[in-house]
């Protein structure tokens, strides 16, 4: 196991998810990815694939919330996201119950056209939606397009996903889901 790994791409998405720079994670920060992903890709918060992401990244927050906001103050500092993800996710019970089918949304949000794999431009927007730096999404997308098809079938995204938020092995493609760790 790379603790050095785990604890480089928890940063990193602590990083990203707390987009206003105020130092924590929110019910907000999440919702504001939902939002940024539902507008980039052209649906409304009501649709059906908009009404599902929202619950979904809601329940995320509910369950990180329950194992890192001790204080209940409604939001976790980097190193109670730490903590959180590794019991909740990393550790814990909650990754398949609870964070795969919020990837699963993720991902069925970013196939815009419903065929079970999402073109290099969806994937460029998912990138956007999750606060990545502008120029790693080429590099990102050929490394986790582990058949090499030029598409990123939906499950090659959440397999992506699970190798980058609780993954240790470092020649995992899903390492570079959001660029280089």
């Amino acid at each position: 196991m790379s603790s050095a790994l785990l604890k480089r791409k928890l940063d990193s998405s602590f990083q990203r998810l707390d987009a206003d720079g105020n130092g924590y994670a929110e019910r907000a920060d999440f919702q504001d990815v939902g939002a940024r992903l539902i507008h980039g890709f052209g649906q409304s918060p009501t649709s059906p694939k908009g009404k599902v992401l929202a619950a979904r990244l809601d329940a995320v927050w509910a369950e990180l919330a329950a194992y890192a906001d001790a204080d209940r103050d409604g939001r976790v500092t980097s190193a109670e996201y730490h903590a959180g993800m590794t019991a909740a996710f990393i550790e814990g019970p909650a990754f398949d119950p609870v964070f795969h089918p919020a990837a699963e949304a993720v991902a069925a949000l970013c196939d815009s056209d419903d065929d079970g794999r999402l073109r290099r431009e969806e994937f460029v927007v998912l990138h956007h939606a999750f606060n990545t730096p502008a120029g790693e999404e080429a590099t990102s997308f050929n490394r986790i397009d582990t058949d090499g098809d030029g598409h990123l079938a939906v499950d090659e995204l959440v397999a992506a996903m699970r190798q980058y938020y609780i993954g240790t092995d470092p020649q995992a493609p899903g390492n570079w889901l959001f660029g280089p760790v």
